[in-house]
């Protein structure tokens, strides 16, 4: 199917949020997530399906100042 992750159209299998997450080696960041603009907590993400046209939003934390 394909989504758009981050505003870039992508091609996945991945039906669940977790499963995508993983695809893109980010199963283990420390990372902000978000599903057609809601937040989506770490702990929900392997309930969280994906459908064709989602828009996922995936946001790493950065130090500056």
């Amino acid at each position: 199917m394909q989504i758009l992750v981050n505003g870039e159209p992508i091609v996945t299998n991945a039906r669940t949020l977790a499963e995508l997450c993983a695809t893109l080696d980010l199963a283990q960041a420390k990372i902000a997530t978000a599903v057609n603009g809601s937040f989506v907590a770490s702990a929900k993400r392997e309930l969280t399906n994906l459908s064709p046209k989602d828009e996922v939003e995936i946001v790493a934390p950065r130090q500056g100042g």
